[in-house]
């Protein structure tokens, strides 16, 4: 099984990416899945039905998102009915919307897509990513028998991030670090055969500040002033993790990370 993971998209710079490129990325490369972390693209923060529509028409088989997942309030609109769309699952019960979501491939196999969100300097708070995979490990494998598992763990710091990996290591197939919007160097296979890596990386302008305008952004960080982010826009990449799955053991074979210039 041939799995694309695509790093979270900001606003209309990364959707126009996706737009040009993902479907002659997913053919040429004979992707049997794609999915995409989408928690920034309506606006550059959350994710609204129509943003959704456009991710799906692209080429998209499976949304992701991350602590941005309500900050557009579209998605309460359609949270409970797209299962497509898939929000952390280690936080307050009372969240709208799935955690987990299944693609059959018939013959293929059957990927579930897992969110987890990370503790570490990151809000609102959620519950241990630990226990909550512990506690769902074995539902999960009974309830939808999948050949592969690939869990986005939306966190902050690489520390956490690789602890996840090592910690799910042998029982998922993929472990893909979101939300910090930098593609990281350190994509490997676990001594258990789990496909891992800190940070998938972001789709959108490379002309901002992790896709956010550089005005709005200094007067926040530097001059410590109110501001309302703001997304930038100019030319976009889109950074993704392309990786290969073994359908008879749930281990992955090869992983690499992907980078595309408009």
């Amino acid at each position: 099984m041939r799995v694309l993971f695509v790093g979270d998209v900001v606003a209309h710079p990364g959707k126009r990416i996706l737009k040009n490129k993902l479907k002659a990325f997913l053919t040429e490369n004979q992707v049997d899945v794609c999915v995409v972390n989408a928690e920034n693209v309506a606006a550059g923060l959350g994710i609204n039905y129509a943003s959704a529509k456009e991710i799906f028409s692209f080429g998209a088989d499976c949304i992701t998102l991350g602590n941005h997942s309500f900050s557009c309030p579209g998605y309460l609109q359609f949270a409970d009915s797209e299962k497509r769309v898939v929000r952390p699952g280690n936080v307050s019960s009372s969240w709208p919307g799935y955690s987990e979501y299944m693609i059959d491939l018939g013959d293929k196999g059957r990927l579930l897509v897992v969110s987890v969100m990370g503790q570490v300097f990151v809000t609102p708070l959620a519950d241990s990513p630990y226990e909550y995979f512990r506690s769902n490990i074995e539902r999960w494998k009974k309830e939808y028998e999948p050949t592969n598992i690939l869990v986005d763990f939306h966190a902050e710091t690489t520390s956490e991030k690789g602890a996840m990996g090592y910690f799910c290591d042998g029982r998922v197939s993929l472990v893909l670090g979101t939300h910090t919007h930098v593609q990281t160097a350190d994509e490997t296979i676990l001594p258990c055969g789990t496909g891992f890596i800190s940070d998938v990386g972001m789709t959108g302008t490379t002309a901002g500040i992790l896709g956010m305008d550089v005005e709005t952004s200094l007067r926040r960080l530097a001059d410590k002033l109110p501001a309302r982010y703001q997304p930038a826009d100019g030319p976009a990449v889109m950074q993704a993790i392309l990786a290969e799955l073994d359908t008879s053991n749930g281990k992955c074979l090869k992983i690499e990370r992907v980078k595309i210039y408009e």
